[in-house]
């Protein structure tokens, strides 16, 4: 059984930083791209980051430059570091896998939402405020 289980949100104010962990279970994640989508009141879901099974990573551009994602192989878990956080950034957060080509491109697609995941996680708040 396929689970992706999110940890680390909650409230934290602008300009400080955000670590968010997904612990994954039932699949390779050598075969998966593992990434962070987010959804903020009223918006559509937006692709955050993605790291393949390869080890590659990929970012869009609201976070690119203050964000940094790994993975943590003898946990199975990915992580999300979002530095100079703003009130934007408000979201909930979701982790979500793909089974795609362990190739660049694909996590660009993923991102860019232009191609879909196969499993979610539940989903964790993060508020950006003072």
């Amino acid at each position: 059984q396929v689970q992706l289980v999110e940890s680390g949100g909650g409230l934290v104010q602008p300009g400080g930083s955000l670590r968010l962990s997904c612990v994954t279970s039932g699949f390779s994640p050598e075969k998966y791209a593992t990434c962070w989508v987010r959804q903020a009141p009223g918006k559509e879901r937006e692709g955050v980051s993605c790291f393949g099974g390869t080890g590659d990573t990929y970012y869009a551009e609201s976070v690119k430059r203050r964000s940094i994602m790994t993975r943590d192989s003898a946990k199975s878990a990915v992580l999300l570091r979002v530095d100079d956080l703003k009130p934007e950034d408000t979201a909930i957060y979701y982790c979500a896998a793909a089974r795609v080509p362990p190739a660049f491109l694909w996590l660009e697609k993923l991102v860019r939402g232009e191609h879909d995941y196969d499993y979610w996680g539940q989903g964790i708040q993060v508020t950006v405020s003072s």
